[in-house]
């Protein structure tokens, strides 16, 4: 998972209140679920000492999100100056989570978070398309058309002395796909996208996905949901996209595994695991992927800043920082991740790194 969306938490003020909870919408009493949840979540905030302002907001965060579709987690990570993330997560949690700590708890949301890809929704058909564009988490869209025209054939008398009329369709209809494909060449390109997800009846689609220059179509997925004006269900694209984007995380997940599995294999200096080899990469800077596995109760030793952690003192002033507080190391490592630009993976059953966390490495760091 890109670490960008979390930087913000970088210059936020703790202590953190951070809140997982399954937030599924399948049910008719999900509403009124969804309120009784809370209040065992605001009982929990109170106990561990979040002041009734700061609870208050945490509350409007909770209950007023646009409801999710089906099975669903959702997310709140709230500093002392008020929310910072409110999200949906593709699953909810294994466990409901209330925890309050000086550093806000990251670990679910790299596990179970979406990925705030940029791409584009494009509903097409031979007479033009509607398309969305997903920058940012921002919504634009527009219509394009061709202006080929027509589009389908006319009979009988119609078609008198005019010629062969399914060669015009056919024409049109080619003038209008190509003017869709040439308009999300320059939206691929102002927005960065990574994937194009195609709606439309078959031929529709296939021709689409032909006309596309080969950059583009490399990014092209079709989604089998049916004719541009069909009435195909709003959720159900959207599901369909999301499953995209989860097979792409699997995928960054095994890319990972792979690469972490074969440099602690050949010893090559590229990859660390414990808590000791880990911490001294993160400090410097060496970590381009951060490896979260089942960490527990561990702690770390940090500066004030949090800029350099150390399984302990000892550690941590023979690296020359000054020891000044006990953090959890499940808090403290994926936000010094987020700190230098590494990017965060939650282990599954695939690799089981010593201390249960390990780190793909941009460069072979000193050792300490």
């Amino acid at each position: 998972m890109d670490s960008e969306r979390f930087r913000q938490l970088l210059t936020t003020r703790g202590p953190f209140a951070s809140v997982y909870f399954e937030d599924s919408h399948d049910t008719e009493d999900a509403a009124t679920q969804l309120e009784l949840k809370w209040r065992g979540l605001r009982d929990q905030l109170v106990e561990q000492g979040i002041d009734e302002s700061l609870t208050a907001e945490i509350e409007r965060a909770v209950m007023d999100l646009r409801a999710p579709v089906g099975r669903s987690g959702r997310a709140v990570i709230a500093g002392a100056d008020g929310v910072v993330l409110n999200e949906h997560l593709l699953r909810p949690t294994a466990a409901e989570v209330v925890r309050v700590s000086e550093l806000p708890y990251l670990v679910p949301i790299v596990e179970q978070g979406f990925e705030d890809a940029n791409y584009l929704l494009v509903a097409v058909d031979h007479t033009g398309a509607d398309i969305t564009v997903h920058v940012d988490g921002t919504l634009s869209s527009e219509t394009v058309d061709g202006g080929g025209h027509p589009v389908h054939k006319a009979s009988g008398a119609e078609t008198a002395g005019y010629g062969d009329p399914q060669l015009r369709t056919d024409e049109a209809g080619r003038k209008n796909v190509r003017a869709v494909a040439d308009r999300i060449t320059e939206l691929v390109d102002d927005a960065s996208a990574d994937a194009v997800f195609v709606v439309g009846e078959v031929r529709s689609r296939s021709d689409l996905l032909a006309a596309l220059a080969a950059r583009v179509s490399a990014l092209a997925v079709p989604l089998q949901v049916g004719a541009r004006h069909s009435g195909h269900d709003f959720d159900e694209v959207q599901q369909a996209i999301e499953q995209e984007l989860l097979k792409r995380r699997l995928t960054v997940l095994d890319d990972a595994a792979q690469r972490f599995t074969a440099e602690i294999g050949r010893q090559s200096g590229l990859a660390a695991e414990g808590l000791g080899p880990v911490c001294s990469a993160l400090r410097q800077g060496a970590v381009e992927t951060l490896i979260i596995g089942d960490i527990g109760d561990a702690t770390v030793v940090a500066d004030e800043e949090l800029t350099a952690v150390a399984p302990n003192a000892d550690v941590l002033s023979e690296q020359g920082a000054a020891p000044a507080r006990t953090v959890r190391a499940d808090e403290a490592l994926p936000l010094l991740a987020v700190s230098i630009g590494a990017s965060l993976v939650r282990t599954d059953e695939r690799i089981a790194p010593a201390d249960g966390v390990g780190a793909v490495l941009r460069y072979a760091p000193t050792l300490h």
